[in-house]
């Protein structure tokens, strides 16, 4: 059954005038007569009573024609929804992210995104700690990662959207909580919480670094799966911890924060990518995220 049949079904269904459903149609009377007897034939029903004064719908026509609406109403959604999605409008990208840093950046890309292309669809995987995120995105089951630099992953690209330093978080009554800065030399005692091991997670990696720079290994007493946990442990009293500048926006009774006496390298977060990735629709993200979340000075 052809498209151009129900149209012209519906023409004459609603004009029930043969002659001004044809100037509806932009065609001429004889064309479409013919069309309307070639789809009662296919139907093996009388559609319309006709004569010279009148045009009228049978039952079977009047039973027809609301399908035969929704059936052109369904190809219409079907065609637009392709176009979209090929201009990246329509559809959806995994999104790979962890942790309290993305307090701030995700929420601001989600409603960015939504906004601006209400058709697609961010499939948010949590508990995705960076290194996972871009191993992640290098082997194709994540479209999208917040990861850290360096990436030397071949065929992954990163953008920048974020510079965080490591600061201290400590128990308000701890003896070091009276001082401004504080030495990382100073923790080498202290008991740590911190990220498991092999979670993927690159500030515990960075943890590691900047203790053994300053000549000895953090020694963890308890593990935690994410950033507000890790904290509220560190307040109860637990340990101490090394955590980022972004994550000062969670605040507990009997926790403080410090930066450390010697600012180290920054720890810059990023978007990744896979560059062969053939995805308009994460084209489109990438777009918004331009806006949205921009590469900082």
């Amino acid at each position: 059954m052809e498209i151009r049949y129900l149209n012209s079904f519906i023409a004459v269904a609603e004009e029930l005038h043969f002659g001004r459903a044809a100037g509806r149609l932009y065609m001429a009377q004889p064309p479409l007569s013919h069309q309307i007897k070639k789809l009662e034939k296919e139907l093996g029903v009388q559609l319309f009573e006709r004569n010279t004064r009148s045009v009228r719908l049978t039952s079977a026509g009047e039973s027809f024609l609301e399908p035969a609406r929704e059936v052109l109403l369904s190809v219409e959604l079907a065609v637009r929804a392709a176009k979209n999605a090929g201009k990246g409008e329509y559809g959806r990208v995994t999104v790979g992210f962890a942790g309290a840093s993305s307090h701030e950046s995700l929420p601001l890309l989600t409603r960015a995104v939504r906004a601006k292309h209400p058709g697609i669809e961010l499939v948010m995987r949590g508990q995705t700690y960076a290194n996972v995120a871009l191993s992640r995105v290098a082997d194709g089951s994540l479209d999208l990662g917040f990861v850290r630099l360096p990436v030397t992953q071949p065929g992954v690209e990163a953008r920048v959207i974020l510079n965080e330093e490591l600061i201290c978080a400590l128990p308000a009554d701890h003896k070091l909580a009276r001082l401004k800065r504080i030495p990382v030399e100073a923790l080498a005692d202290e008991p740590f919480v911190s990220f498991p091991p092999n979670s993927g997670s690159s500030v515990r990696d960075a943890t590691f670094h900047r203790c053994e720079g300053a000549g000895f290994n953090p020694r963890i007493v308890q593990d935690a799966p994410d950033s507000y946990t890790i904290l509220a442990l560190v307040a109860a009293g637990v340990g101490v911890t090394l955590t980022l500048t972004s994550c000062q926006h969670i605040q507990q009774n009997g926790l403080v924060y410090r930066p450390l006496a010697k600012p180290g390298p920054l720890l810059q977060t990023a978007l990744a990518w896979r560059t062969d990735n053939p995805s308009a629709v994460l084209r489109a993200v990438l777009a918004v995220a331009e806006e949205a979340l921009p590469t900082p000075d």
